[in-house]
């Protein structure tokens, strides 16, 4: 059968020179920035401390690739941008990969990891979930005073026939409905669900449980539960009154918040209108929903603009004027999104796949763990520096696709990186601040 592959493509020339482009430089790598993510890995001992919890039921003697290089394999993968399994087909061969984890020889295949994804189950999802917040824990030099837990759900949309998935009226798509624990941009849980279920699924077990290993950790820190008004349930609250646990949570509006500020509407209605400009004042008062057993404080966002009133409520046991509250407190929980957005967006958490539940779990997880490595790079790294807050997308721009040609030898292995990287200081600052001290 004919060949009819395409080696080279011709492009319009440049001052009467041909222009040919084809893919036959060699052991040439456009990841040259991995190594960076190797460095970040043996600073913290992520990818080795997963490796210890993952039971590995393969028969060892038929097994070319062990289960930390599967690990480090992926998750450097996704860090750097690759999303499916087909990538490593050709990736296996990639010097910069290989050398990152450790390897000089051939990768696993993509369908040796499929395999390998598939094996995953309930009791490894326990496990590495127990390594991310040990994981939290360890980045602390101090015991903090306080730690604000910011929980939130998000839709991860189906377009196949995987197990657990569900048809969700709200976002009028097939999806599941995984739940993320972050601490400022810390990740600790991302736990995959059903979307059948309410938001607040297993909420108050997370929280439970997070808590105890927390105040295990540091027996006199203050732990505040933040979330949308999804989360707002009697039983969290009464848990969180009973176990010393701060919450600020969204209450949605209904007739009788919207009765008992009536007035303060009213008036922010008139004051609009005599001065055309928008009006918002913060109110604090008490109320208790039919299920409560109590009354809680709940603060008001009265605001009115031309679009009409548009009133905001939450619920804390928190001290403070109820305007620090509300914009400071609570509001502050919309970065979280950010977060999200990082790892759907740039680390393909949703792509979720598998046929299998616990595959896409494991997917879900290997997502996240990426996420870990390259947020440690941005914290303990790029403070002070131009990408201290940067997206993770960017950080992979700036400092993992770097092209570069990869020299190996039996006595060295040498990454000659592209000379007009513009980020060539920067890349040695941060390999510098991984280096264990």
């Amino acid at each position: 059968m004919t060949d009819c592959t395409q080696r080279s493509f011709d492009f319009p020339a440049v001052k009467k020179r041909v222009v040919e482009v084809n893919f036959e430089g060699g052991d040439i790598t456009s990841d040259g920035g991995v190594m960076l993510l190797r460095q970040v890995d043996r600073l913290i001992g992520l990818s080795q401390a997963v490796a210890n919890v993952l039971k590995d039921n393969r028969r060892q003697a038929s097994c070319k690739h062990d289960g930390l290089s599967l690990l480090r394999q992926r998750i450097y993968g996704l860090a750097a941008g690759y999303e499916d399994l087909n990538d490593h087909q050709k990736l296996r061969h990639d010097g910069a990969i290989q050398t990152a984890v450790e390897r000089t020889e051939t990768l696993a295949s993509s369908s040796t990891l499929c395999r390998w994804e598939n094996r995953f189950n309930s009791q490894s999802a326990w496990r590495i979930h127990e390594v991310m917040v040990e994981q939290f824990i360890a980045s602390f030099n101090d015991a903090p005073t306080e730690l604000i837990l910011d929980f939130d759900a998000t839709d991860d949309a189906v377009h196949g026939k995987q197990e657990g998935r569900f048809f969700h009226g709200y976002y009028d798509h097939y999806c599941f409905l995984p739940l993320y624990v972050f601490c400022r941009d810390q990740l600790l849980v991302s736990y995959l669900r059903p979307s059948k279920h309410d938001a607040a699924q297993h909420t108050w077990a997370i929280l439970s449980l997070l808590v105890k290993r927390l105040r295990k950790a540091w027996s006199k820190v203050h732990i505040i539960f933040r979330g949308d008004s999804g989360f707002c349930r009697h039983r969290m609250l009464t848990w969180c009154e009973r176990h010393d646990v701060g919450y600020i949570v969204g209450i949605a509006q209904n007739q009788r918040l919207n009765a008992l500020t009536a007035q303060w509407q009213q008036e922010a209605e008139l004051d609009f209108e005599s001065f055309g400009e928008k009006v918002r004042r913060f109110y604090k008062l008490y109320y208790a929903a039919k299920s409560w057993s109590r009354h809680r404080k709940v603060i008001a966002k009265i605001e009115h603009t031309d679009q009409g009133s548009n009133p905001r409520y939450i619920v804390t046991n928190l001290t403070g004027e109820p305007q620090f509250l509300y914009d400071k407190r609570y509001c502050a929980r919309g970065d979280m999104e950010n977060r999200i957005k990082e790892q759907q967006l740039a680390l393909f958490a949703d792509r979720t796949s598998c046929h299998y539940w616990w595959a896409n779990q494991f997917r879900l997880l290997l997502s996240s763990l990426a996420y870990i490595l390259l947020e440690t790079i941005r914290r303990v790294a790029l403070q002070g520096t131009e990408l201290a807050r940067a997206y993770v997308s960017t950080l992979r721009l700036k400092l993992i696709k770097i092209g570069a040609v990869i020299l190996r030898n039996t006595r060295r292995i040498r990454f000659l990186l592209a000379s007009h990287c513009p980020y060539q200081q920067l890349f040695f600052h941060v390999a510098a601040r991984l280096t264990p001290g």
